[in-house]
């Protein structure tokens, strides 16, 4: 492969596998820590890339392994996973801002399922894309995707009728 052909058709993919890594990863620097040090391991392997049929899966199947490899690693050194998980309600509620809102309760969610609804809802993949990338049948997929959105609604619906209690309870 020439550097010509890796850049026609590895080094176009860099953009998409930042937002995939930066939505695990939630630091931007990480996130391109990520993808440089994919790109470099592919140009490495540049010969071995021209047998992949579907590269750009290839691609963002590394970065989610090199993500949860990374994550790992934090949860053990930092315990970064504990602190993630048990976030105050109490900061959750006071924000105003829903969109801050459903990313909080997203990143609440199991792996599989976040980045399920990632991929399905924000980068609108399709459901025989998201499977070939999360290696699962598409009934897992379509089941993850129904539960994640199911959980985050429960979680929009929770806080609703917390807020309503409140203005109640203030007689407004």
């Amino acid at each position: 492969m020439t550097q010509d052909n890796f850049k026609q058709t590895v080094y176009i993919l860099k953009d998409e596998m930042y937002r995939f890594a930066k939505k695990f990863l939630m630091s931007a620097d990480e996130a391109e820590d990520v993808v440089m040090d994919l790109m470099m391991k592919f140009w490495q392997k540049k010969d071995e890339l021209m047998v992949v049929e579907n590269l750009k899966s290839f691609a963002l199947r590394s970065v989610k392994n090199e993500c949860l490899n990374r994550l790992k690693h934090h949860e053990v050194k930092l315990g970064f996973a504990s602190q993630t998980r048990h976030k105050s309600e109490l900061y959750q509620i006071e924000t105003n801002n829903m969109r801050e809102q459903i990313l909080g309760f997203i990143n609440q969610l199991p792996e599989k399922q976040k980045m399920v609804i990632h991929l399905k809802d924000v980068e609108e993949y399709e459901i025989s894309e998201i499977s070939e990338i999360m290696e699962m049948e598409e009934n897992a997929v379509r089941v993850n995707l129904m539960r994640a959105r199911q959980k985050v609604k429960d979680s929009i619906n929770k806080l609703y009728e917390y807020e309503n209690r409140q203005i109640q309870g203030l007689g407004i």
